[in-house]
C-alpha cells in the first residue's frame, strides 16, 4: 500500500464517526476518489449499503447512524420529529411506539436518498414532507454516543405530532403525552405557533393544553396567531367544542 494511500486512510478514519454511515461524495472530498473508493470495498474497507453510501465493516449502524450522514455530509434539512423526536428526549411514555414507527421531517421538495429508503434499518420508516412549520425554528441537537444529529424540541414536536394526528397517529395517545409535557418553555411555543400555518393544529394545541391544566398555557399571547374562521373537524361524527370550533373523538372529550 503506497504512503498516499496509506495517509488517505488515516485521514478517513480520523474523520469517521462510529455507527455513521459515509457518503460517496464526503469521502471525494476528503481526498478519495470514486477509483480510491472501489478499491477500499475490494479489500474490506468499506462496506456498501447502497449507491453511494458507505459503513466500516462490522460496525453497528442505526438510522440515527444514517440521518448523521443526511444532515452533515449531504447537508439535507431533515430532522427526527414528533413521537421520535420526545422519545429519543424521554418524554413519550405513554404513547405506543409498536413497531417503532420513526418519523422523519423535511421541507416539501426534499428528496430522501434511495439508499436511505431502502436500506433495512430494523425500523418502520415515515417520511413526512411538509412546511407547515418553519425548518429551522424550535431544534435541538442530540447527543448519540459518537455523533449527535438535529431532532425536534418539545415545543415543535407536540405540534409534529398534532399535525399527524388523527391519520398517523392517534388523538388520545397524543393528548397522553401532551399531559406530560409539564415544562415547555411558552417564549419558543410562541415563536412556533406565529409561525405554524395549520390552524387545526393550533386549535388542537390549546384544547388540549387547556385540558391539562398546563401553567405554561397561560403565557401565550393568542392575540398574535391567526387561529382562523370557521369549523374544523378532526373525526366525523365527533363532539363540537365551540369554543376552539373543533370537532374531537367523544372518547377524547370523555377524558
Amino acid at each position: 500500500m503506497s504512503t498516499i494511500t496509506e495517509q488517505k486512510i488515516k485521514k478517513l478514519l480520523d474523520q469517521y464517526k462510529p455507527g455513521t454511515v459515509c457518503l460517496a461524495s464526503w469521502l471525494e472530498e476528503l481526498g478519495i476518489s470514486y477509483d480510491l473508493q472501489k478499491r477500499y470495498r475490494r479489500s474490506g474497507w468499506l462496506s456498501s449499503i447502497g449507491t453511494g453510501a458507505f459503513v466500516r465493516p462490522g460496525d453497528e449502524v442505526t438510522w440515527q447512524g444514517g440521518l448523521y450522514a443526511l444532515q452533515t455530509q449531504a447537508n439535507l434539512p431533515i430532522h427526527a420529529g414528533a413521537i421520535t423526536a420526545l422519545a429519543m428526549q424521554d418524554m413519550s411514555h405513554y404513547l405506543r411506539l409498536g413497531s417503532e414507527r420513526i418519523f422523519l421531517f423535511a421541507p416539501p421538495k426534499t428528496i430522501l436518498p434511495a439508499w436511505f429508503r431502502s436500506h433495512d434499518w430494523q425500523v418502520e420508516l415515515q417520511y413526512i414532507k411538509t412546511s407547515f412549520l418553519p425548518a429551522e425554528l424550535g431544534m435541538i441537537n442530540h447527543e448519540e454516543k459518537t455523533f449527535s444529529i438535529d431532532i425536534s424540541t418539545a415545543e415543535r414536536a407536540i405540534l409534529e405530532c398534532l399535525y399527524l394526528a388523527p391519520r398517523q397517529l392517534d388523538l388520545l395517545e397524543c393528548y397522553q403525552v401532551m399531559e406530560g409535557l409539564f415544562n415547555l418553555r411558552p417564549k419558543l411555543l410562541q415563536q412556533l405557533l406565529e409561525s405554524c400555518s395549520s390552524i387545526r393544529v393550533k386549535r388542537l394545541f390549546f384544547y388540549m393544553a387547556e385540558k391539562a391544566g398546563h401553567q405554561w398555557a397561560n403565557f401565550l399571547d393568542r392575540e398574535k396567531l391567526n387561529l382562523g374562521t370557521g369549523d374544523r373537524s378532526i373525526t366525523k361524527g365527533g363532539v363540537y367544542i365551540a369554543e376552539h370550533r373543533i370537532s374531537i373523538p367523544k372518547e377524547l372529550a370523555a377524558l
